[in-house]
């Protein structure tokens, strides 16, 4: 499982980048925290702050990624006030807790930029609870997370922009509809009720670190959008937690808070962080796992209770969250798939267009954002079948088409990332084929994406050519209309969904 996480495809070593990148900056905003406000809790916050603004900031261009993490503290310093006032106040601190936990949630509407701002707002609140900071700290942390952010983006927009010269394409928003018809709207209901769940049996286990099975609850829902992906995503995150506390009681109680060292893991773990998050939730968690108790070894209250306490609260907070999805407005697999799936698929199309175009003397077709989008695209339809190709699936014919879906969708991509180096080489040759490759490949996506077209799209393969063609952009696109004949198969069903049941 962990070989999973180094093999896995890093285009333009993005991922070894962003990983790299995060530990020298929140490397250097806990520095300028530590200097400004001479306190190991400052220190902590600062570096929450940083991480928190360069990983959770994904706005397709970097002026609108400025933007968003100039607006955290906007969202980041009511919550700080909040939560430090009503420190002594148990009752109305539990309330705003969820209130901020339902509203951050909602936010996600708006897209990057309202998930960015929700999920720094709930983690504002969290790092109270952490730190146990009264209203005597909200100065100091004022400062810490406003040096934190200065910083991190001076490395971010100034010292190592990599974006500038990457293809631009934002983190989808989810499926949107109106009232409760829209996903955002019932997790936050869900998130909400969930929360009140886990808040309350948290409490009953510890009444000093009830806030990690609030907290685990919170992570559960974030980038979910249906009832499979959720639940596969709270035995993920138990999971990972488990490995990490293991880990963890190897590593940082036997440091007993030593600076230098715990430093050095701590930096090693935010690698493991950004590295991991795009490809393996599970030692994602570890990596956040392993640092938490490191930080509590810093904080000089680590041992092996409360690292028991630490797996116990991430299961309560798991469960709040499974009983939610299920039982309160539930957000089916098939309907969530079905949506991703369809705005994969339009995406490929838009990339041939546009790769056509580019060949047919266009100067301003472009198909490099599309086959960025088409990437992050493919990642939440991944994420969106986890359920069913998840080794645990009870259900053997839906895993069998979820990977083929999968694996066809993967050689769409392929031949579209193919299609788009050729059409940047300004030496490439139009051929007249081109058009009428292009306009099969756009009436195979609207048969795969109108309702009971799939079952007419499995009859367009014949309609592929067979032999390679010369030109290699043809050839391309050829292996675009053969992946899309083969989808119609998988796809092809009269129930509202493949999938459904999921």
């Amino acid at each position: 499982m962990l070989k999973r996480v180094f093999v896995a495809p890093d285009p333009g070593r993005l991922r070894l980048r962003s990983a790299t990148r995060a530990v020298l900056g929140i490397s250097l905003a806990v520095a300028a925290c530590g200097l400004t406000v001479h306190s190991l809790i400052a220190a902590v916050i600062g570096g929450l702050a940083a991480l928190l603004a360069l990983f959770t900031v994904t706005d397709a261009t970097v002026r609108d990624q400025a933007v968003t993490t100039a607006s955290l503290p906007a969202a980041g310093f009511p919550v700080l006030a909040l939560a430090t006032g009503l420190h002594d106040h148990p009752t109305a601190r539990d309330l705003a807790f969820l209130a901020v936990m339902g509203l951050g949630v909602y936010a996600r509407r708006w897209g990057p930029r309202g998930h960015a701002l929700g999920v720094f707002a709930f983690m504002t609140f969290f790092a109270t609870q952490f730190l146990h900071a009264g209203p005597g700290r909200l100065p100091e942390l004022y400062v810490a997370v406003t040096v934190a952010l200065l910083v991190s983006s001076a490395v971010r927009f100034g010292l190592w922009c990599y974006e500038r010269r990457l293809p631009s394409a934002a983190a989808p928003a989810p499926p949107g509809g109106r009232g409760l018809a829209r996903t955002t709207t019932r997790q936050a209901v869900q998130a909400t009720v969930g929360g009140a769940v886990a808040l309350m049996a948290g409490q009953l286990l510890s009444d000093q670190r009830w806030y990690w099975a609030v907290g685990a609850t919170w992570w559960v829902f974030v980038n979910t959008t249906s009832r499979g992906e959720t639940l596969v995503r709270g035995f993920r995150r138990i999971l990972g937690t488990l490995i990490g506390i293991v880990a963890g009681a190897g590593v940082a109680i036997p440091l007993h808070g030593a600076a230098v060292p715990t430093a050095a893991l701590v930096a090693v773990c935010v690698f493991g962080i950004f590295y991991a998050a795009a490809v393996s939730y599970t030692w994602m968690m570890f990596a956040v796992t392993v640092m938490a108790g490191l930080l509590y070894g810093l904080l000089g209250v680590l041992d092996s209770d409360l690292l028991v306490l630490r797996l116990t609260e991430t299961g309560v907070g798991a469960i709040g969250a499974a009983l939610a999805v299920v039982v309160v407005l539930p957000v089916t697999t098939h309907a969530t798939t079905d949506a991703w799936i369809e705005r994969a698929l339009r995406c490929v199309h838009a990339c041939a267009a546009e790769a056509a175009a580019r060949l047919a003397g266009s100067g301003s077709a472009d198909p490099t954002p599309r086959v960025a989008e088409l990437e992050l695209l493919l990642g939440r339809v991944r994420l969106s079948l986890a359920p069913l190709v998840h080794p645990l699936s009870p259900f053997r014919g839906r895993k069998e088409k979820a990977r083929r879906v999968l694996a066809l969708l993967d050689d769409c991509a392929r031949e579209a990332r193919g299609l788009a180096s050729i059409a940047a080489d300004p030496e490439a040759s139009h051929d007249v084929r081109l058009a009428a490759a292009c306009w099969r490949v756009e009436a195979a996506v609207e048969a795969l994406t109108t309702p009971g077209g799939a079952r007419a799209a499995a009859g367009t393969a014949a309609a592929v050519p067979e032999h390679p063609a010369p030109e290699p952009a043809l050839a391309h696109l050829h292996g675009l209309e053969k992946a899309l004949a083969e989808l119609a198969v998988p796809l092809r069903s009269t129930r509202p969904s493949p999938l459904a049941g999921a």
